[in-house]
Order: C-alpha cells, then structure tokens, then sequence
C-alpha cells in the first residue's frame, strides 16, 4: 500500500480580499508564510516520531505554492521538485472576480468550458490524474504534493467517487494536510 500527502498553500493577498486566483500569481502573505512554516513544523515532528515519512515534495510552479513547499522543506530538509501539473486551473475571464459569485459558481458546473482563454475542468482533471497515476504507480515512494484549492478538489475526487455537487462544495483549509492511500 502507497501514501501520498496533499498540503494546500499558505493565505495568499486574493484569498484575503476574496478573489478567484487561479492562475493568477498571487503572494503569500505573512500569514500565509507562517502557516507555511507551521506545516512544515507539523510534517518534521510526525517524520521525527515516525508516524509519516516523505521521499520527495512536488509542487506548483506558481509562487504561493512554490513558498509554501520550500518552507515545508526549509524545516524537514525533503528535497522540492517544481510540477507543472500541479498548477491551479485557469479560470480565464474569472480570475479576479469575488470567489463568491453566483456567475462563477454557475460557470464552474460546465467542466468542458475553458472560460474564455482559461482551462476547462476536465483538461485540468486529466493532467492531475496523469501525475496520479504516475505517483501511485511507484507506491514505494511517498510523495507531498503542494497546490492549491482547486487542485485538492481533483485530488479528493481520484480518490473518492463524488457527486457534481460534492465536487463543487470541496475545498480545504490554507497549510491543511491530507492523507491518501492507495
């Protein structure tokens, strides 16, 4: 039997302002840093007692993310490889807009839309599962992924049937950690 760890970044300045990311590169803020820091904390004390163990970070190329993973190794020392397939879908022409829209919420039930020069859901979908499969292929290695809340969503539903409405209600905590096994 594998594991596979998922931690989603830090608070970011457009989480706080409550504002669709995507793949729009926005910062950690301090708060962000130190939940970060904090993780990275949790993770070195659970590898200290032996209840987890981890052969390599893979993170989002973007930087909310990116910093997020490089604190987590900054305090357990696990090697940070950058995966492109991690990063957050492209919202297109809603990246920006309050997280909260009812448009937007709308939109995200069309999984083939691209949103307007964006990524579709399922494009997205494809290339998570791509590195999953990957992953799980080699259950002898354990594996932290560092994305995002989007990516979670993805996450969540290789491992767990879910329905459309399960799927869109998803979602975890900034520096929360979660546990797959398979």
């Amino acid at each position: 039997m594998g594991i596979m760890y998922f931690v989603r970044h830090g608070q970011t300045v457009w989480n706080v302002e409550n504002k669709i990311c995507g793949a729009t590169d926005s910062p950690l803020t301090e708060q962000g840093h130190m939940q970060a820091k904090r993780t990275g904390e949790i993770i070195n004390d659970a590898i200290s007692a032996g209840r987890m163990h981890i052969d390599m970070i893979l993170t989002s190329p973007l930087s909310r993310a990116r910093d997020t993973a490089e604190e987590i190794s900054s305090q357990t020392g696990i090697p940070v490889h950058t995966e492109v397939s991690l990063t957050e879908q492209n919202f297109g022409r809603w990246e920006g807009t309050p997280r909260n829209g009812g448009d937007f919420a709308a939109a995200k039930q069309n999984f083939c839309d691209s949103f307007s020069g964006g990524e579709s859901m399922l494009r997205c979908a494809q290339r998570v599962y791509n590195l999953i499969d990957e992953i799980t292929a080699i259950p002898e290695k354990t594996f932290l992924l560092v994305a995002h809340n989007g990516i979670a969503r993805i996450v969540e539903s290789y491992f767990r049937d879910m329905t459309n409405a399960e799927f869109a209600a998803f979602g975890i905590k900034n520096a929360q950690i979660r546990e797959y096994r398979f």
